[in-house]
Formats: structure tokens, C-alpha cells, sequence
């Protein structure tokens, strides 16, 4: 039954993961991180899947690995942050969006001090850095 759980968890996830692929506001990396957990729990055949995904796979491996955030998905990411403060101005009271401009620069900082690519994070290794900003804390 705790299998059953966590796979229908890890679509669950994994239907948002999607859904913030293609829509300004939602991020799609938390939801394939913790759809990976899930199925790492649940189901095998599907975690499987999920790292061989064309979309998905290198992110995970890389996160997994070296914690790298994909440099392109970091300006994507800053994009659609922009695009929904935008569409935001237009429909929320300016308090509000003011507070979700505050919330997205924290995500952003967060997201830019990790590595952009697998170079980089051997250069940091190299040079004796740390992969993230402050502690290595994630």
C-alpha cells in the first residue's frame, strides 16, 4: 500500500512538473525532484524512466550529482518569473505583487549560487569553492 502511495505522489508531482514546463509562475524543479523521490520509493520502473527522460534526465542526474542548475533553465526560470510579475501588475493589488517579487528574487538567488554547468562545478572544485554561495546547505 506505501508503494501505491508513493508512485500515484510521484505522478501526482510529476503532473505539475509538466504543467510548470509550460506555465509562467509554476517552477517544473521541485515537482521532478520530489516526483523522483517518490518513484525511488514507489516505483523503480517509473524512477527509471523519469532519468532517461529527454527532458528531465540531465537535470535530475546533474542535481543528484553536482548539484548543477542548468544555466538555460536559470534565464528561463528568471523569465517567467518576469512574465508573471507582469501579468500580476495587471490582475493582483500591488501589495501583493510586490510581496511575490520579494518571494521570486529569494528562489532566484537560490537557484543562481549553484553551478550552471558541469564545467563550472569542476572549476569550482578545482579552484577549492564551494558549490553553492553561503554553506552547503541545500
Amino acid at each position: 500500500m506505501k508503494k501505491f502511495l508513493w508512485k500515484i505522489l510521484g505522478f501526482i508531482s510529476l503532473g505539475f512538473a509538466y504543467i510548470g514546463v509550460i506555465t509562467p509562475g509554476i517552477p517544473y524543479s521541485p515537482f521532478v525532484v520530489f516526483a523522483a523521490y517518490c518513484f525511488a520509493k514507489g516505483s523503480p520502473k517509473m524512477h527509471a524512466w523519469l532519468y532517461n527522460h529527454k527532458l528531465f534526465g540531465p537535470f535530475l542526474t546533474n542535481w543528484g550529482e553536482k548539484r548543477v542548475f542548468p544555466q538555460k533553465m536559470k534565464y528561463f526560470m528568471l523569465f517567467m518569473m518576469t512574465t508573471s510579475l507582469v501579468i500580476m501588475s495587471f490582475t493582483v493589488p500591488v501589495k501583493g505583487v510586490v510581496y511575490t517579487g520579494i518571494f521570486m528574487l529569494f528562489v532566484a538567488v537560490w537557484a543562481w549560487r549553484f553551478p550552471g554547468s558541469t564545467d563550472e562545478y569542476d572549476r569550482r572544485i578545482a579552484e577549492g569553492r564551494k558549490i553553492g554561495w553561503f554553506n552547503n546547505f541545500i
